[in-house]
């Protein structure tokens, strides 16, 4: 009877931690559930580590979405092509992106609304040490690029203004960090930079070859799927993330930039260094791109 009664007390907690287990179990299901639900509800954006994206950024951090009354899940891409997968399998409703990249998929069926232009400009920045400081220099080069892209178009573009005799190589880099460590790591020789890395390329005294804001050329939006936007409670999402947006811009214009380098650092992966060097940009409030931006973008594809 000794040694039987141990031996209870042991059966018996084993299937106690066994109870417990699949107790917790169930409840993680039921989290998991519940959180699934939540998101599926929520207006779904995929962002970039770019500052065209400070907006929301701070419209969350600040809890500007929460003072409306309105549940916005920002996803966090480190590429487009990753934000184009996320809305071509509707993971998203919307995503930052850029003109062409956004029209091809429109070709491809996936149609589109772009109630934001935002501010992006892109700067083609090369490689101190290859010492190029004009764009006929780039021939038998290797430039960084994301195919089907506005830096693919603009690489395009440049190219094709100094025709050059030789072939320039693009070399496909989506992740806009990789590609911006290849240009400090002497392992790529030019490429189309936007803020806050293009910053950060030129504080290593990269020249800048060419800039869109030049040209008078605006190719950056946020994408939403026309399909999810039909519902009802989606376009009251989408009225009330437009104006947290556009409070946010307010905050920026009148603040600065600088003043919330502390998001830009946390979303961006940059330093204090080049939080300090950022020029000082306008932000304007949500509206359609422009037409002639759009006109450069259908014609590509």
């Amino acid at each position: 009877m000794k040694k039987i009664f141990p031996l209870l007390i042991a059966i018996i907690l084993v299937s106690s931690c066994g109870q417990s287990y699949q107790e917790k179990q169930r409840i993680s299901k039921q989290d998991r559930a519940r959180l699934d639900s939540i998101d599926k509800a929520s207006l779904k954006v995929g962002v970039m580590p770019t500052l065209d994206c400070l907006p929301l950024y701070i419209a969350k951090e600040e809890r500007l979405f929460d003072t409306l009354g309105v549940s916005v899940h920002l996803k966090y891409f480190k590429s487009q092509m990753d934000c184009d997968t996320a809305l071509i399998n509707e993971r998203v409703e919307g995503s930052v992106t850029d003109l062409f990249r956004a029209e091809r998929l429109r070709k491809r069926g996936v149609l589109l609304n772009y109630p934001i232009a935002t501010n992006a400009y892109w700067q083609l920045i090369s490689n101190r040490k290859a010492r190029i400081t004009e764009i006929k220099q780039l021939e038998d080069k290797m430039v960084a690029m994301t195919r089907y892209s506005v830096t693919d178009f603009l690489t395009s573009l440049a190219i094709d203004s100094v025709k050059p005799k030789y072939e320039v190589y693009r070399i496909q880099v989506n992740d806009v960090g990789v590609r911006l460590d290849m240009l400090l790591n002497k392992e790529m020789d030019a490429m189309f930079l936007t803020e806050p890395q293009a910053t950060k390329a030129r504080l290593y005294q990269n020249p800048v070859l060419m800039d869109t804001r030049d040209r008078d050329m605006q190719f950056g939006v946020f994408a939403f799927r026309s399909n999810s936007l039909k519902d009802v409670k989606r376009q009251k999402q989408l009225k009330l993330f437009v104006k947290a947006y556009n409070m946010a811009c307010d905050s920026i214009n009148k603040n600065g930039v600088k003043h919330y380098g502390y998001l830009v650092k946390k979303y961006c992966g940059i330093d204090d260094k080049t939080v300090n060097a950022l020029p000082k940009l306008h932000f304007a409030y949500a509206s359609s791109p422009r037409r002639k931006d759009l006109k450069f973008a259908e014609n590509r594809y």
